[in-house]
């Protein structure tokens, strides 16, 4: 049966990056995520897409030895490939759609 989603700004978890199911889809799972917390420095098994839909992100991520830095508004995407160490810290509250392997960090 298809699902239709219209509270995702309406959406909280009761911690930091809790998390809504939406689907799993050949291995991976899309996530709701809500947060108005940093994340952790992390490097995903897979690829990860990262898709703020509410609030502003500060991503972070470090290449080469070097730390970089880029703020992601409603409808910015933060694609991660397997190796990429990044972390994500929300400016207020942030719903954020993940899509990564099932399972990943």
């Amino acid at each position: 049966m298809p699902k239709i989603v219209t509270d995702a700004r309406q959406f909280t978890a009761d911690r930091a990056w809790g998390a809504r199911d939406l689907a799993a889809i050949a291995g991976a799972s899309v996530r709701l995520h809500w947060t108005d917390q940093p994340y952790k420095w992390h490097v995903n098994d897979g690829a990860e897409v990262f898709v703020v839909l509410d609030g502003e992100v500060e991503m972070r991520w470090r290449q080469d030895g070097r730390e970089h830095t880029t703020i992601l508004r409603p409808t910015d995407m933060f694609i991660a490939d397997v190796g990429d160490e990044h972390v994500a810290h929300p400016r207020g509250q942030a719903r954020i759609l993940v899509i990564e392997k099932m399972g990943s960090v």
